[in-house]
């Protein structure tokens, strides 16, 4: 079976030789320079951290790999799309204001941010997924979509639902608009909690399929009308509307798999895990949690799949943290598992690499 390649670096430095010079070197071995970046719009997606939460990546980080690419001719950005819960970066204004909170600006990163799905979450490009079985056409917020290379800038972390985060959680469900991440997460119609609703009308307008009604001062929807885009969520001043409908954890995890395909198929990309504060739970949280295993190092490789697979062996390898959440639970060869046994991680590698998107078979390559 063909292998792929995924290049290590270790959090050792000297006076003269930094974390940042370490990623950049890192970035620079992994062959990151094989893009044809010339006057190519690239897209860096990455996690600004929900308002509150401290181990998502610091914006340093984002400037190593901005600068690589703007010295390589091309016209990075940092980008993510909004989210679907309520929460500090549920629409772009929010968003921004977020980022900006957490240090992420021009100054700090080298590059202007972009929110990918627009103001309100739904602007988005509808992408056909190659060998899809759950995803036919993926809603995928539309400046990652327009972009002409990908590279995913991923905090490696635990997740409660999908056992961890790293590329293909970044790329697939944070690259999906609002209406992308319900499709996700949820199956069926959305429904109403008609003592938030205030009746403005604003799913109406959005909606093309006549899917909400007004009567009384109150919306309710139309089953048999609506399609399950999710649009109506996106706009709705008062997040009275929502779908409870979730999917199982392990469907969740092929879904997320047939986004990220989405996201890169067509385009060059790369892939970057910073495996470093590894929190249990994302950083969609306004709080972290203790790190689960001490700091390892960098990781990247052009294989999402690879990547992501070396980085769960890095951290199942790792002793854990007595201070966090296993303190006092017995060692677990499957730390994700320990910290989450709902979840099963492993069903988004053995889905990715079904559908073609790259392989679990992986040589570890260290650069020093």
């Amino acid at each position: 079976m063909a292998q792929s390649d995924v290049f290590f670096i270790n959090l050792r430095t000297k006076l003269d030789d930094s974390r940042l010079d370490r990623l950049g070197r890192l970035c620079r071995v992994a062959g990151i320079s094989k893009i044809d970046f010339k006057d190519k719009y690239t897209a860096i997606k990455m996690h600004f951290g929900e308002p509150g939460n401290l181990s998502f990546l610091r914006p340093n980080y984002a400037k190593v790999v901005a600068d690589i690419v703007r010295e390589l001719g091309g016209k990075p950005f940092l980008t993510d799309c909004n989210t679907l819960y309520v929460g500090g970066r549920k629409d772009a204004l929010e968003h921004l204001n977020s980022a900006n909170l957490n240090g992420f600006n021009p100054m700090t990163t080298g590059c202007q941010i972009i929110i990918a799905d627009g103001l309100k979450g739904n602007d988005e490009a509808l992408i056909p997924v190659e060998g899809g079985v759950y995803v036919k056409e993926a809603k995928i917020g539309r400046a990652l979509a327009d972009a002409d290379i990908v590279i995913s800038l991923a905090h490696f972390k635990g997740h409660e639902l999908t056992g961890f985060g790293g590329a293909l959680k970044n790329l697939g469900m944070g690259g999906g608009s609002r209406a992308g991440k319900m499709e996700q997460h949820c199956d069926g119609k959305p429904v109403v909690d008609q003592k938030l609703c205030i009746g403005c009308g604003a799913c109406r307008k959005i909606c093309a399929n006549n899917g909400p009604q007004i009567a009384g001062g109150k919306c309710h929807i139309d089953v048999d009308n609506c399609v399950g885009c999710g649009r109506c969520i996106a706009v709705c001043p008062k997040d009275a509307i929502s779908n409870p409908n979730n999917c199982s954890n392990d469907l969740l995890n092929c879904k997320i798999a047939e986004y990220t395909k989405a996201v890169v198929q067509g385009k060059p990309a790369f892939y970057i895990n910073l495996v470093i504060e590894v929190s249990p739970n994302c950083d969609c949280h306004n709080e972290n949690d203790e790190a689960i295993v001490p700091d390892i190092g960098f990781f990247a490789s052009f294989d999402p799949v690879a990547l992501d697979r070396a980085c769960a062996d890095a951290v199942n390898k790792a002793p854990s943290n007595s201070l966090s959440m296993l303190g006092g639970l017995p060692e677990k060869p499957d730390h994700f598992g320990a910290a989450h046994p709902e979840t099963n991680w492993r069903s988004a590698l053995e889905h990715a690499e079904k559908i073609g998107l790259g392989t679990q078979n992986y040589r570890l390559v260290t650069v020093k």
